[in-house]
């Protein structure tokens, strides 16, 4: 199943605002509750499959995350839904980035808008092959990593997730199904920054001392009509 999970996914559902720190350094509000968006599967970016495109005009910002899959359909869960439930119905795991247009988002939330195109456009997720369960006993003592050119931006355990993944499918299965090969991004930590076309990018999932996945592509100006203008 090295990357056919990603074609079985009929969502891509993405947590926001899931780190203390990172919530800081943007300078938004903490959520009562969980707090998640949609990314088309189009902007997937698998292993060895391209370069990442800057569309023209865009400041890009890296978000380097864990995700999980699901081994089942969920919906309506209770409260009583715990932590070992939610292990139970994980499938496995993968390392994702979700890439953010920033100045696009900002626009489009300053104005009321909608801010699908700013996690939208084509290679604005890439991801690692699959993570069987069995790699990522804990999904709360793994460790992100993300590096430009070889220079260390981001880097945190995913125990300060604010939400726990218990906490997230259950949130999430009140306001919509959540379908079997769904895939789910935990958030990210803090330290996101520019992508710029000519950036070579590199991320790692560890548990302790061993890389268990890593991602790396270079960044190029994405080719064709699009030039960002405000709406």
């Amino acid at each position: 199943m090295s990357l056919s999970y990603i074609d079985k996914a009929r969502k891509i559902l993405c947590i926001g605002r899931n780190y203390a720190a990172h919530i800081k350094e943007l300078n938004n509000t903490k959520p009562q509750q969980p707090f998640f968006f949609l990314k088309p599967s189009s902007s997937i970016l698998k292993p060895k499959n391209g370069p990442f495109l800057v569309p023209k005009g865009v400041i890009v910002h890296h978000e380097v995350e864990l995700a999980f899959t699901l081994n089942q359909t969920l919906k309506d869960l209770p409260d009583s839904f715990s932590n070992k439930d939610a292990l139970d119905v994980i499938e496995g795991y993968a390392l994702t980035i979700d890439m953010t247009a920033r100045n696009v988002q900002d626009e489009a939330k300053k104005k009321g808008l909608p801010w699908s195109i700013g996690k939208g456009f084509d290679t604005f997720l890439p991801v690692s092959n699959f993570i069987p369960k069995e790699k990522i006993p804990d999904p709360y003592n793994v460790e992100l990593i993300l590096k430009i050119n070889d220079v260390i931006k981001q880097q945190d355990p995913t125990n300060l997730m604010i939400f726990p993944i218990h906490k997230i499918l259950s949130h999430m299965s009140r306001i919509m199904t959540l379908e079997k090969g769904d895939l789910i991004l935990t958030g990210t930590p803090k330290g996101v920054g520019q992508v710029k076309s000519g950036d070579k990018v590199e991320a790692q999932l560890k548990v302790g001392n061993e890389i268990i996945e890593q991602i790396n592509f270079d960044s190029i100006e994405k080719p064709g009509p699009y030039v960002y203008k405000e709406t």
